[in-house]
């Protein structure tokens, strides 16, 4: 039989003892582990199935968040747990993370999510959008190192806005706390999710995220890891990044590249990411079509500014999705209309971010041509 999908009737369902009568503490994200995963247990106590979901098009950091997540509420809170994703997993080291580590993830499409009665997100909040949570369920859980958005305390379980550089850091704590050892795939996930996320330990990263580091490093499996970090890639990749490079324009200090349609969103932060490395940048923004949507991604350098306030101030009234943190954040914008409209929409955004980077729109450089100075 299905379970019944409602929040009121899911809750009246409980075993007696189990329902929450009093609301959940406001900041989850400053107590110890400890106590965040007596009430994470607290919750979850009473249902049978869980879903947990990623991010739509997930990084390792989501995925491994994720699994480990599915993991603990199975050996801790009794319960059969299930992980899902929307969009796709097409970056080729993304690929190889799920292949190589056999990881229990499934498309969304291939979910009845009537058959379950606790949801989780993970690296992602409900108002953030970026997450194919239909909007007739409410998440019960939220594990994420972004920033917090206030709507999601108002899910019974909110650990959010604490102080980490990746969201699998969070999960070895829960791990740690539960004294739960975790298998080789879970310990590499979680290894490679910390290491991707903060850049090796080197972007946003807090004493939590290397303590974890380094408990899972004798723990995961050092073949494996080599195995998702150098794969083999497709000639396309080589094909964009061609077009990367061919349509990056330089700004003075802030470097833009239009990567017209992309096989995969993700590769839009992946060439962000690397634009940043051309001497003098302070700023980078690639952005690319997928799908009829325009996904976007941001990298800063000047600790001034706020990648995830800026990007969301740019492109709330947009509609679409966006978020992010210090260093670096994304958008994800519907596209509709002419080619003519379509290209309108580029100008405009790209129009706002040189305005809030603060250079001038005239006289571009093609990096092409640009010269060392």
């Amino acid at each position: 039989m299905p379970v019944t999908p409602s929040l009121q009737s899911r809750r009246a369902q409980l075993p007696a003892g189990s329902e929450l009568t009093e609301p959940p503490p406001a900041r989850l994200a400053k107590l110890p582990a400890a106590d965040k995963l007596a009430r994470l247990l607290q919750v979850a106590k009473g249902h049978r199935r869980a879903l947990i979901l990623t991010h739509d098009n997930p990084d390792p950091d989501s995925m491994a968040a994720a699994v480990s997540l599915a993991h603990l509420l199975e050996r801790k809170a009794g319960i059969e747990a299930h992980v899902g994703y929307g969009g796709i997993i097409g970056r080729a080291e993304n690929v190889a993370f799920v292949r190589v580590l056999r990881l229990p993830v499934s498309h969304v499409s291939q979910i009845d999510f009537s058959q379950y009665d606790l949801f989780g997100l993970v690296d992602t909040q409900p108002p953030v959008r970026n997450h194919s949570l239909p909007a007739r369920y409410r998440a019960d859980l939220v594990v994420d190192h972004h920033p917090l958005r206030e709507e999601s305390l108002l899910a019974p379980f909110a650990d959010v806005g604490g102080d980490f550089g990746a969201t699998s850091t969070m999960l070895v704590e829960y791990l740690r706390a539960a004294r739960l050892e975790p298998s080789v795939e879970i310990a590499t996930a979680l290894f490679y999710g910390i290491k991707a996320d903060t850049r090796d330990l080197g972007r946003e990263t807090t004493q939590t995220d290397v303590d974890s580091y380094l408990w899972l490093f004798p723990r995961c499996d050092k073949q494996l890891l080599g195995q998702i970090e150098h794969p083999e890639l497709p000639a396309r990749f080589f094909q964009l990044f061609h077009t990367s490079i061919e349509k990056a324009k330089v700004y003075g200090t802030a470097i833009i590249t239009d990567l017209e349609e992309v096989y995969s969103p993700d590769l839009v932060a992946e060439v962000a990411e690397r634009m940043m490395y051309l001497e003098g940048m302070k700023w980078s923004l690639a952005y690319g079509t997928y799908r009829n949507q325009l996904f976007l991604s941001l990298r800063v350098k000047d600790r001034r500014m706020n990648a995830g306030r800026l990007i969301r101030e740019l492109c709330d009234d947009l509609g679409g999705s966006s978020g992010g943190h210090g260093s670096m954040a994304g958008a994800r914008l519907p596209l509709s209309g002419s080619a003519s409209k379509r290209k309108a929409l580029k100008r405009e955004v790209v129009s706002r971010f040189l305005e809030a980077f603060g250079v001038s729109e005239e006289r571009p450089v093609s990096l092409l041509s640009a010269q060392d100075t």
